[in-house]
């Protein structure tokens, strides 16, 4: 039997700063486009993770004769997310506080008006608005940001590592 040739955690954060880069160039654009508000673009983003953690799945697989445990899955996944979550907020941190300044401001607008159209009264709003701007400093979405990504890329590695193990023969 031969030795292992990669580490789950070596995959991981290899594949972390691949997947990050990429979701920071996709911020970006977003961010540019003035698109960082449209659901669908959000969906494109959690893709994006899917994908690195697939990509990762697999390259770990190839290295490793074409084994796989569960547990190896799950944590090149969580690792990779948490990895490209923090590359992805402090981008988001940067961009806030020192590129477009305006961000924040322009963000709440935008849910004022959107409360607006569903009909909240103003106090409704204002109690809304008072909650929200707890959670909406540069610091705060640089801490939600991380544990977002590692949340989110936890459920879809459970997934994705149950589809893609390949258990080594216990015999061989």
């Amino acid at each position: 039997m031969t030795e292992q040739t990669t580490s789950p955690s070596s995959v991981g954060v290899r594949y972390g700063l691949i997947t990050g880069f990429i979701s920071v160039i996709f911020s970006l654009v977003l961010y540019v486009t003035e698109m960082h508000q449209n659901k669908w673009m959000s969906v494109l983003s959690i893709l994006i993770l899917v994908a690195g953690i697939v990509m990762a799945h697999s390259y770990f697989k190839k290295e490793n004769m074409g084994f796989m445990s569960y547990g190896q899955g799950l944590g090149i996944g969580v690792i990779l997310s948490a990895v490209a979550g923090v590359l992805g907020s402090i981008f988001t941190f940067v961009y806030v506080k020192f590129i477009d300044t305006g961000f924040l401001e322009k963000a709440r607008n935008a849910q004022i008006e959107e409360m607006e159209k569903n009909g909240m009264s103003d106090d409704q709003i204002e109690q809304a608005m008072n909650m929200a701007e707890k959670f909406s400093g540069p610091g705060m979405m640089l801490v939600m940001g991380i544990v977002g990504s590692v949340v989110i890329g936890l459920i879809i590695s459970l997934i994705v590592a149950a589809i893609m193990k390949k258990s080594r023969p216990e015999f061989e």
